[in-house]
């Protein structure tokens, strides 16, 4: 008798304490849900990507770069619906300035503009690196995609500047000392036999 009434007692407080475990992981999972709800607020409104405002004559450099518009289109279109659709646009958008990297026109092919792509390929990575971690760290994602429109700021004033010089006509003699300076074309001194 006393073995039963002890069973009952053991059960009836197993019972009463999963019913409390309940309680707790019911309202952890609310909090949780409300934290990512805010966490997605935050996101959302600072999800806007600057647009390239480039001048006509920097946009003949890039009217034939099939990976610039594709990446400037993916830039454009913002996710709306949840954390995970922010996911996949990060995703997508790393992919874009990655082939962006890979496909730079002769035109732009100059260590200027390859360490500019290079610094957003880099911002892109770690943009999806962060929104894709368990505890999203909101700041960081905001203050990256701030990082970001900066680089494209960078990226479009270097175009225009790369025009700007184009357009500047060389001085009489300016080819010839460029050739002068030019290494490849120097003479190779042979050593002389010294028997």
């Amino acid at each position: 008798m006393k073995i039963r009434f002890l069973f009952i007692c053991i059960t009836a407080l197993f019972l009463f304490s999963c019913e409390e475990d309940n309680e707790k992981r019911l309202i952890e999972q609310q909090k949780e849900v409300a934290k990512k709800e805010e966490i997605f607020k935050k996101i959302d409104k600072a999800w806007s990507f600057r647009t390239m405002n480039l001048e006509s004559s920097s946009q003949n450099l890039v009217k034939d770069w099939a990976e610039w518009r594709l990446f400037l289109t993916e830039l454009e279109q913002k996710p709306t619906s949840s954390i995970g659709a922010f996911q996949k646009k990060s995703k997508n958008l790393t992919q874009k300035a990655d082939a962006l990297l890979n496909t730079i026109p002769q035109s732009l092919s100059n260590p200027e503009f390859k360490s500019r792509f290079t610094v957003l390929l880099n911002h892109f990575r770690s943009l999806e690196l962060y929104i894709h971690l368990d505890a999203i760290p909101e700041k960081k994602v905001i203050d990256l995609i701030s990082d970001i429109n900066l680089q494209l700021a960078s990226i479009e004033l270097q175009m225009n500047e790369l025009i700007r010089k184009r357009q500047i006509p060389m001085e009489q003699g300016e080819a010839d000392m460029i050739r002068m300076l030019d290494t490849s074309r120097a003479v190779r001194e042979t050593p002389k036999n010294l028997d």
